[in-house]
């Protein structure tokens, strides 16, 4: 794991908590400016630590473009928004878990990229604690981008587009890996969905069906307890009751910690934009939120390390009948950010 070196100042930064809009795709300014992170005042606080990492113009612009460059990768075929693609709220869709270079397979299904900048950790076990840290691991990791620090820099060292991107982000042509990953970290935390059905409905603008409003009454009643707050994630490790893959062998915070309290523990994802993202679970294993539900009710097994709150009144899982399940999915769907998904500022 590298650990990056915060030593830059704050330059100052506004944090604006209002809606955030789709403006034009940013272009370099020869003057450097503070990038506004827009969300809602009901938002958790940012945990992005922008003093080490101010966020500017043309640093998320800079992040966007390597977000997209396939050199990367060590076949120059693999970027990052291979396996996050922006109409599925840059997830992987199709493929239970990511394909990397030489069409190797990985072991997890492809989170999406949303609200980064307020989360506390990243990936399935929470392993990386730093946004600016995050992009190192696919970069490295042998089944996905399988390239190197030293590699990426040998690829783009040349490139006068890249030199002009970087002179207008960090003021000299000098491509570091430091640069490459604070520059992707931006754009990533630039990266805020906050425009859904629920959303407006939070600020007074519109109303919920009865259908959504029963089922955000379930989903309160049977669902916040893990999925909880404005991200609909309380960021916790649980295991669910879900079967050991023995295709993938990944035991979740196991594979972090060694501890065998932790076998089969898994982050708790956001909800947000939930529609867009099948297949779901660590693995992919299932294709519809129905099938999601039909599982935590039905199909949830017992084991020395299954959450406590899968096992109540005598019953694993969570007691739902068919018509509960239809609520609690139409409720999910308002958490659905169209804006999000179709926004030029995140497109390649």
């Amino acid at each position: 794991m590298i650990r990056i070196l915060l030593n830059a100042i704050l330059a100052g930064i506004t944090f604006l908590t209002c809606l955030s809009c789709a403006d034009e795709v940013i272009q370099p300014l020869e003057k450097d400016e503070a990038y506004s992170l827009q969300f809602p005042s009901y938002f958790p606080e940012m945990t992005f630590d922008a003093s080490g990492n101010p966020v500017t113009k043309n640093g998320v612009e800079l992040g966007r473009k390597l977000f997209y460059e396939g050199r990367l990768s060590r076949n120059n075929t693999i970027s990052c928004g291979f396996c996050h693609i922006q109409e599925n709220a840059f997830t992987h869709h199709g493929h239970t878990v990511s394909h990397g270079v030489d069409d190797r397979i990985g072991i997890r299904n492809a989170p999406p990229v949303q609200n980064m900048a307020f989360l506390k950790r990243y990936m399935w076990d929470g392993v990386i604690h730093n946004l600016n840290e995050q992009p190192i691991s696919p970069i490295t990791d042998v089944n996905e981008m399988d390239s190197s620090m030293p590699e990426v820099i040998s690829k783009l060292k040349d490139d006068q587009k890249y030199k002009k991107l970087f002179m207008a982000a960090y003021g000299d042509e000098h491509i570091t890996g430091d640069r490459i990953l604070k520059a992707l970290s931006q754009f990533m935390a630039s990266m805020i969905s906050a425009d859904s059905k629920y959303d407006r409905v939070k600020q007074g603008k519109e109303t919920f069906t009865a259908e959504q409003s029963q089922g955000m009454a379930l989903f309160n009643q049977k669902c916040a307890s893990c999925h909880s707050g404005e991200l609909f994630t309380d960021e916790s490790f649980r295991n669910t009751g879900m079967y050991y893959n023995m295709q993938f062998k990944d035991a979740g915070r196991y594979r972090v910690t060694l501890d065998q309290n932790d076998w089969m523990k898994f982050r708790v994802p956001s909800l947000r934009n939930v529609e867009y993202t099948a297949p779901y679970m660590h693995d992919g294993r299932f294709y519809t939120l129905e099938a999601v539900l039909d599982f935590y009710s039905d199909h949830a097994e017992d084991n020395p390390n299954l959450d406590p709150q899968l096992k109540q009144n005598g019953h694993i899982g969570i007691a739902l009948n068919t018509q509960e399940k239809q609520f609690i999915i139409a409720f999910l769907k308002t958490l659905s950010d169209k804006a999000f998904i179709s926004n030029p500022k995140f497109a390649e």
